[in-house]
């Protein structure tokens, strides 16, 4: 039976700096592979855009907007997540191998039996706790007044304690996002292009960033602010956002091995 540890190098790749080039080069790779297979990135953006929708109708519904902002702020967190299918689309394209979508499908299933999952259970973990303490942020500073639908109004948001609320929310879902973004802009793509444990890959992720933090938080700022702004038009931005960035992100990681040898 062919499994996905026969096929992947084994062991952590050794990784360079990421300089500005390589991230305007991993995003003209990641635009043309998007471009080169669009009904796959509409197939994998959809499953968000369908999670947007489901969480935006239950907040119009129960009125409680609280909810809405902490979904958005989460979604930083998952987009992560949504990528595999996209380093797997760029995998195929990099070594010409053509594009199936059973194969595709079954070869993203197949992580499931690897370190991926662990690497999602800390991420979904880190976003229940972000809603935890957001509702707590909620309580703390918007306790005493009525909640309002922010589909209707936004005077809940505009008082003094509301922006006070948005801004400690924004800066507590930011570390929070940092340190995904921080465990998962290497070790990600490195899980699903080689036979290394979550750990390693996680830490050796984080290493990276520490050792060039200015590139990298170039890097996580365009990815935040174009998903922040992709869900301003009820969430069909992510259609575009996300595989553009999970091209891109498997290409910038790609740029970044010098051990092509063992590759």
């Amino acid at each position: 039976m062919t499994t996905l540890t026969n096929r992947r190098p084994h062991g952590p790749a050794l990784l360079r700096s990421p300089t500005l080039g390589d991230i305007v080069h991993a995003l003209r790779l990641g635009w043309r592979d998007m471009r080169r297979a669009p009904l796959y990135g509409i197939f994998f953006s959809s499953v968000y855009v369908l999670l947007g929708w489901l969480i935006a109708g239950v907040t119009y519904r129960t009125g409680e907007s609280y909810w809405m902002v902490l979904a958005v702020l989460a979604f930083p967190m998952i987009g992560s997540l949504a990528a595999l299918g996209f380093y797997e689309i760029s995998r195929r394209l990099e070594v010409g191998s053509p594009l199936n979508f059973g194969e595709i499908l079954t070869d993203v299933w197949l992580h499931k039996e690897g370190q991926v999952p662990w690497l999602a259970v800390i991420i979904v973990v880190m976003m229940l706790f972000w809603f935890f303490l957001g509702h707590m942020l909620f309580a703390l500073f918007l306790g005493n007044q009525t909640m309002t639908n922010v589909f209707s109004s936004f005077e809940v948001f505009l008082s003094g304690d509301g922006l006070m609320m948005l801004a400690v929310g924004t800066t507590v879902g930011a570390v929070f996002a940092g340190l995904i973004f921080a465990m998962t802009v290497v070790g990600l793509p490195m899980l699903v292009d080689r036979d290394v444990d979550f750990m390693t890959a996680s830490l050796m992720s984080i290493g990276e960033v520490k050792d060039a933090p200015l590139p990298y938080l170039m890097w996580g700022g365009i990815i935040a602010i174009a998903t922040f702004i992709a869900l301003i038009p009820w969430f069909l931005g992510l259609f575009v956002v996300l595989p553009l960035f999970g091209h891109a992100t498997w290409h910038l990681y790609r740029s970044m091995i010098e051990d092509v040898s063992n590759d």
